[in-house]
């Protein structure tokens, strides 16, 4: 692209490198000495809606990274151009300031926007047209020239954040502000062998091994997000080994890594549970992470897309056209998240119950929720699909909207209001409440206790595997919805679980939705050796 000199777009998830990539390549073009390259960032103009404000700070964050460039030549021009008369015109300024900063310098220059999608609506507008025009008019004449190549980075492609302020067809068409682009680039997750040669790198310069076992265990675990497969090493190496480095990690410490990792919360995480909290992102995630046979009519494909560019969804290879957690970690952090405020209205006399140091009880706890489940689903049925069970977690999103916008949460809100939020916070139907009340109880009983607990689930699946593994022993559950499908495929597709976790003894759980079907018929429990392996099979 930059030897092409040609504008281009790099976008990927939150963590997965922008940055450090971005950094590095300024320096590698720099050294080279063929280019000079900056590298500005613009996270700063998240909330500056005013076009003037906006582009004001745009040149400041300019000035900043030729300031802070480790090349003198650029070094020296960091605000030369301030007292220019164009610098007061907000709609010119930036392409004026970069047509004379290319004129002072003896090579061409590059330019790395980062985080360039956080721009707003009209300063989103006035800095692309700026950009080109100086981009169409760099040939002109000696008086034009503009930056060689230019790269706006992001965590979307650029039309998805220009589609923000003008329709589909605007965005593509003459008029566009930015269709100069040549191409949009993506930075994937490390493979595999990519995480191999990362954690090598460490073992030559340390000494410390890690066994392939381990490696193994960090890429299923992160799928090789690269902020996760980082901190799962750190997460050993600093805080289980206190740095100690002539002890050998395993595929053991990884995994309680990442249980460290999910409990601690770090700020990464914080923002996925945060984005978690928006209409347009819940309605997309919460059909795959229960294994719902389809999306609700209110799921839009920009809505798909903008959910897997921000790095929480990826498509299923396993099952064609569908969609799945982007790795087992975001899954485990979202299923938590989803299901907290079920959990929290559980009682808290449930933690740590069925477990005696050595084994956990599944029949036990497993009965326990059948009894439960009895005595709390009767009002949602009552009250037709999801009103019951949503309600007091709508009121939760009211309240956390009005105290964030700093509104009295006693202020009362019209019924319609609270149906239109309720309507768009989720995707769920009446047959999905299930999968979350359990996950609610499971985590409620393990209360962190669990070696771990991994789900399996993605659109179209209509089931979820879940893996609780608690002293080291596998207890692999499977929940269905009571459907059109015999028994027999049930029991076929937990087998299957089953033998691939090593269990001999495994849980199918049937929720039976029907409301005319009466608690004696949908509360059973069923044991039975299916080809040399034990199935409990759980009426819900």
């Amino acid at each position: 692209m930059i030897d092409g000199e040609f504008y281009f777009v790099l976008h990927a998830p939150r963590q997965s490198g922008k940055t450090t990539y971005l950094k590095a390549l300024t320096d590698k073009i720099n050294s080279d000495g063929l280019y000079y390259a900056t590298y500005c960032a613009l996270h700063s103009l998240r909330s500056t809606e005013d076009a003037k404000t906006a582009m004001d700070e745009v040149v400041a964050e300019i000035n900043a990274g030729i300031l802070f460039s480790k090349i003198n030549k650029i070094k020296k021009l960091a605000f030369s151009f301030n007292s220019k008369p164009y610098m007061s015109s907000p709609n010119i300024k930036v392409r004026l300031l970069f047509t004379e900063l290319c004129q002072a310098l003896d090579r061409e220059l590059v330019v790395f926007f980062d985080e360039a999608d956080c721009l707003l609506e009209k300063p989103l507008i006035s800095f692309l047209s700026q950009i080109k025009e100086g981009f169409l008019c760099r040939y002109d004449s000696p008086d034009t020239r503009f930056p060689r190549s230019m790269a706006l980075v992001g965590i979307r492609d650029i039309k998805d954040y220009l589609s923000k302020v003008r329709s589909e067809s605007e965005s593509k068409g003459p008029g566009s502000p930015f269709n100069v682009k040549r191409e949009s680039l993506t930075l994937t997750d490390f493979s595999l062998q990519d995480i191999t040669h990362l954690y090598g790198q460490h073992t030559a310069e340390t000494g410390q091994i890690f066994e392939p076992e381990a490696v193994s265990r960090a890429w299923h675990l992160s799928e090789g997000q690269p902020w996760l497969v980082n901190a799962l090493a750190d997460d050993v190496i600093v805080r289980r080994f206190n740095r100690d480095l002539s002890k050998v990690v395993t595929a053991t410490d990884i995994e309680r890594a990442s249980q460290d990792l999910i409990l601690r919360h770090d700020s990464h995480f914080d923002s996925l549970v945060d984005r978690l909290m928006e209409p347009r992102i819940r309605k997309v995630i919460e059909p795959v992470i229960i294994g719902s046979r389809s999306f609700p009519k209110t799921v839009s494909k920009d809505d798909v897309k903008y959910v897997i560019d921000l790095g929480l969804l990826k498509k299923d290879p396993d099952k064609g056209v569908s969609f799945k957690a982007s790795n087992p970690i975001y899954g485990e952090l979202i299923h938590r998240a989803l299901s907290w405020n079920i959990q929290n209205t559980m009682p808290e006399e449930l933690a740590n119950q069925w477990m005696d140091g050595t084994r956990l009880d599944m029949n036990g706890l497993l009965k326990a929720f059948q009894v439960y489940w009895r005595e709390n689903s009767e009002a949602s049925e009552k009250a037709n699909d999801k009103e019951i069970f949503m309600e007091n977690l709508v009121h939760d999103q009211v309240d956390q909207i009005l105290t964030n916008r700093m509104i009295a949460t006693e202020f009362r809100i019209h019924d319609e209001i609270v149906k239109i939020i309720k309507d768009n916070i989720t995707g769920l139907s009446s047959e999905d409440i299930p999968h979350l009340v359990l996950n609610a109880f499971l985590q409620r009983v393990m209360n962190g206790a669990a070696d771990y607990i991994h789900r399996e689930c993605s659109l179209r699946r209509s089931k979820v595997d879940i893996l609780v593994s608690y002293k080291n022993i596998r207890y692999p559950i499977e929940l269905k919805i009571k459907g059109a499908k015999s028994r027999e495929k049930y029991y076929e597709q937990l087998f299957g679980y089953m033998d691939k976790c090593g269990s001999p003894v495994g849980w199918l759980i049937i929720f039976n939705m029907n409301p005319k079907t009466n608690w004696n018929d949908k509360l059973f429990w069923e044991t039975l050796d299916y080809r040399g392996k034990t199935i409990h099979v759980v009426g819900c």
